[in-house]
């Protein structure tokens, strides 16, 4: 026998908001159920046989696993819950359970973070024997040297038992380019150093504060540190700091290729 559900949770657990939200689509009426406007989000739907329509859209069934893109800020823990940061979840338009961030980025590090409750592809694209692509803007302290690029190209000792696969070094700016202009949005940045590089630096392993650790061997610190892509995803120009949304069917169709 079919099993019933609420219409708020069939409709959060489709990808269309949190509870909350839908609760107040529903009580605006933009949600019919046969035909009929619904009401109540308490009221109950039989997935298999009902036809739920949010906004002259036909809502199926919610999918297996869900999958989304933030754009992370600055300033949260990647982490389901925490005591004393705020998580990468409270930017997630869903109360589905059983999401989580795919790996992590530091509290002070942005950019691209996959939160999908799909264990197996997280495991694809986690595995180390993996070696899946991460590609990062990253801006560090003074000029970046040619030797230092060929280090980090060739692998550079961080403190552990082996030194770390050899990297991919493109420069992409830096304090003789723009006199404080950034190539990641020819934005004015306050508060820089005299000298600084701005570089694109893909790696295939995922270590602890890894691409700090890098930088630091090389004698240029960190400053500022966005991923922009993992794997075949990248983060969108439109996609604004804490603005999360499902992966459109072509990026999954990359994700999962």
């Amino acid at each position: 026998m079919a099993k019933a559900v609420r219409l708020d949770k069939f409709l959060a657990d489709a990808g269309k908001g949190t509870r909350s939200e839908v609760k107040k689509i529903i009580q605006k009426g933009q949600v019919q159920v046969n035909g009929v406007p619904a009401k109540k989000p308490e009221m109950k739907v039989v997935p298999e046989n009902d036809v739920v329509v949010l906004s002259g859209e036909t809502v199926g069934a919610a999918p297996e696993f869900v999958y989304y893109l933030l754009n992370k800020p600055a300033g949260c823990v990647s982490a389901t819950e925490d005591r004393n940061d705020r998580t990468v979840m409270e930017y997630v338009p869903s109360d589905r359970k059983g999401l989580f961030p795919v790996g992590r980025l530091d509290k002070d590090t942005e950019g691209l973070l996959l939160i999908t409750d799909d264990g197996m592809l997280a495991h694809e694209l986690l595995a180390p024997g993996k070696h899946v692509d991460k590609t990062y803007f990253v801006r560090v302290e003074g000029k970046l040297t040619v030797e230092n690029i060929r280090n980090l190209e060739n692998g550079v000792d961080i403190g552990e038992e082996k030194m770390t696969m050899p990297a991919k070094v493109e420069i992409v700016g830096g304090s003789w380019e723009g006199a404080g202009d950034s190539q990641s949005g020819r934005v004015r940045i306050e508060n820089l150093p005299e000298v600084y590089t701005e570089l694109h630096l893909t790696i295939h392993e995922g270590k602890f504060h890894q691409v700090k650790r890098m930088m630091a061997a090389v004698g240029n610190p960190v400053i500022y540190l966005k991923r922009i892509s993992m794997g075949p995803l990248t983060l969108p120009d439109n996609l604004k700091k804490g603005e999360c949304r499902l992966l459109t069917e072509e990026e999954l169709l990359r994700l999962k290729g």
